[in-house]
């Protein structure tokens, strides 16, 4: 009797435990929710326009013959430094000195036919005058007198220029320079004109560009360039616009030359090089461009609200702000924000003012 007392004794304390147990409040847990953010940024007042090109020498010229024949001498190759007045190369000069002395010896023979017709011509002056001649035989002694004069001078003429022809079987360098290109090896028939060499004069350097018509309107000749170079890591050389085409050569590009101020020793012609122009942004408007979705619409045109976060305390603060006007398919906000705010790119309507977050990622796009 005594145990089973005791068990109807213990029944109704176990009960009212719990009992007692399930009045207590259930455990509350806090969600932070996690926000996409953009750090806000001035406008850049400036941009950079890159185009690709070639560098070159200031002073670079094909070489030719100006006459033509045999090469019988090639005194450069690609690569060798030259100065002004140097031999690069010579042609055979037997044909052009046989030419001379044929010139030579038919000068000599006009000459000694105005000697000749000179006194005929004396002769039948005098018998006219003396009046044993008539007047005919003194013009035709004239006439042959005053051809045989002018064939003297038109010897004398194939007298410079056969000793011209004979003097441009030398191809000789206009300047100090590198020779860039060759294309003749002796033995080899060429003609005049031909070309055979190029040479780069030592001294300035400029890089040849292509700019697109989208772009050439915002350059101008005497503006500053910064030129790089990609098989040279590091290494800018400042520039200055020289030329811009008139007109469209190739793609709808412009043709446009650079030239190096002050070129670094290593900088060398046929390099590839990088022309780097700083433009003014002119379509720049005041405030700061901030995506759409960030922006809560309010009561009043181009006003609305953007969540701001405040680091210290990890949360957010429903901030006023004003749009005026859309750029690269963003808002332009010009009141409520300051550069270096960093606001709540998604998921604004789910925000509320003071509410305590954590960013998913640094910045977003």
């Amino acid at each position: 009797m005594k145990i089973q007392t005791f068990k109807w004794i213990l029944w109704p304390l176990g009960l009212l435990v719990a009992l007692a147990a399930c009045k207590e409040k259930p455990e509350i847990v806090e969600v932070v929710r996690s926000i996409k953010t953009l750090t806000v940024k001035a406008q850049d007042t400036e941009k950079v326009l890159k185009f690709s090109g070639k560098v070159a020498a200031v002073d670079s010229s094909g070489l030719s013959f100006e006459v033509g024949g045999q090469v019988k001498f090639v005194e450069v190759d690609i690569g060798n430094p030259v100065k002004k007045g140097q031999v690069l190369a010579v042609l055979d000069p037997e044909p052009y000195q046989l030419d001379l002395d044929s010139v030579t010896a038919e000068l000599a023979k006009a000459r000694g036919n105005v000697t000749k017709t000179e006194k005929e011509y004396e002769r039948q002056q005098r018998i006219f005058e003396e009046g044993a001649g008539a007047q005919r035989f003194v013009e035709v002694a004239e006439y042959e007198y005053k051809a045989a004069r002018s064939a003297v001078d038109f010897q004398l003429a194939r007298l410079d220029l056969a000793r011209r022809n004979l003097r441009k079987t030398k191809l000789i360098s206009p300047y100090d320079g590198t020779i860039a290109w060759r294309a003749v090896e002796p033995n080899e028939e060429v003609a005049a004109g031909q070309k055979i060499f190029e040479i780069d004069a030592v001294g300035k350097m400029q890089v040849e560009l292509a700019i697109p018509e989208t772009s050439v309107d915002l350059i101008n000749v005497g503006e500053p360039v910064a030129i790089t170079y990609p098989t040279l890591p590091g290494e800018t050389d400042p520039a200055r616009i020289t030329e811009i085409g008139s007109a469209a050569v190739k793609a709808g590009a412009f043709p446009a030359k650079v030239e190096l101020i002050d070129p670094n020793e290593k900088v060398k012609p046929g390099m590839t090089a990088e022309a780097n122009f700083v433009i003014k942004n002119e379509d720049r408007q005041p405030g700061y461009l901030v995506p759409f979705q960030a922006l809560l619409p309010g009561t009043e045109p181009n006003r609305g609200f953007a969540f701001v976060y405040d680091p210290a305390t990890s949360t957010v603060k429903k901030t006023p702000v004003r749009a005026r006007g859309t750029k690269q398919k963003k808002a332009v906000v010009d009141e409520g924000l300051k550069e270096g705010d960093i606001v709540a790119v998604a998921g604004v309507s789910f925000l509320a003012d003071g509410m305590k977050v954590k960013l998913l990622q640094k910045d977003a796009k």
